[in-house]
């Protein structure tokens, strides 16, 4: 890459969406130089008051990069988009996948990638919108810990990276993490509903358990979100579904059997159609779905 370091090359940021847009900025605001792409070109352009260059195509946009940044939906988006830079891309280049995919696809996306001379780390991410604006994202890194050193200062901009693994361990790290929150949700909602429905005032009763062994951020901001029945989209259900699906696949590549997974997922998917845009924090409307009459608060619902 002619003697430049990889932090000195422009760094090309893919997919300008919920998630992506405030990470690309903490990347402007930590002084990187940042090229920008999206497949609704407005996007990408909105950032241009912020110092990004705007590419109207891929390929346009990889030229020279030093590192590709990918924040998409799913791995067949990341797939279709690397495929579309291959041919632009210059010998060495790392791409580092934040979205979050399958264990399967990553391990292609790497296989792929070094096969055209590039390397390859898959960081997906959790902590939500909030954690993207605030720079504190939960990083889980998967590739060579060579790779992983190099990309660390851009990382470190936008959160806490930890290398969990050799390539593809980043995905199996956010399933993880995805099936804890998914199932954790659902507790809460049921802790809550429950407490409403036996007499209790569920406002009191999450303020009494806080503190003791059953608090976590699930507890403290989703529980806050179902009591206000505000579902405005954090985390997204069509995005949570899509992660424990690919636990399920993971669980059956690994010969597993996870009943809690698959009875989480079950859930999800009885909203997904209605509900695909709201805050995972709907799991509540999941559950007053297998509870007819039992509805959480008196305050109107507050979806997108």
């Amino acid at each position: 890459m002619n003697g430049a370091t990889l932090t000195q090359l422009p760094i090309v940021f893919i997919g300008i969406g919920l998630m992506g847009r405030p990470m690309a900025l903490r990347l402007l605001q930590a002084g990187y130089p940042v090229r920008v792409w999206n497949r609704t070109a407005a996007k990408a352009q909105s950032l241009h008051p912020a110092g990004a260059e705007p590419f109207a195509s891929v390929a346009e946009a990889v030229r020279g990069a030093g590192i590709v940044i990918s924040m998409l939906e799913a791995g067949d988006a990341v797939d279709e988009v690397i495929a579309a830079a291959l041919p632009a891309l210059a010998p060495r280049t790392l791409w580092i996948d934040m979205s979050s995919t399958a264990h399967a696809e990553a391990l292609v996306f790497h296989a792929n990638l070094v096969r055209h001379g590039c390397r390859f780390v898959d960081a997906p991410v959790s902590g939500g919108v909030a954690g993207a604006e605030a720079g504190t994202l939960a990083i889980m890194a998967g590739g060579a810990m060579d790779d992983f050193t190099e990309a660390m200062p851009v990382l470190t901009a936008m959160g806490r990276a930890t290398l969990v693994g050799p390539a593809g361990s980043g995905q199996v790290a956010k399933l993880c993490n995805q099936l804890i929150v998914g199932a954790t949700l659902g507790i809460v909602a049921e802790a809550l509903l429950l407490a409403q429905a036996a007499g209790a005032d569920p406002h009191a009763v999450r303020d009494a358990i806080r503190g003791g062994f059953a608090e976590s951020r699930i507890l403290e901001l989703h529980g806050q979100r179902m009591l206000d029945r505000n579902f405005m989209p954090g985390g997204q259900v069509k995005s949570q579904l899509k992660d424990l699906r690919n636990v399920l696949a993971a669980a059956a590549d690994a010969g597993l059997v996870l009943p809690v997974a698959a009875l989480v997922t079950e859930s999800f998917q009885s909203i997904a159609a209605d509900h695909p845009h709201a805050d995972h924090a709907a799991a509540l409307l999941a559950l007053e779905k297998k509870n007819p009459g039992q509805r959480l608060g008196a305050g109107p619902d507050r979806c997108p």
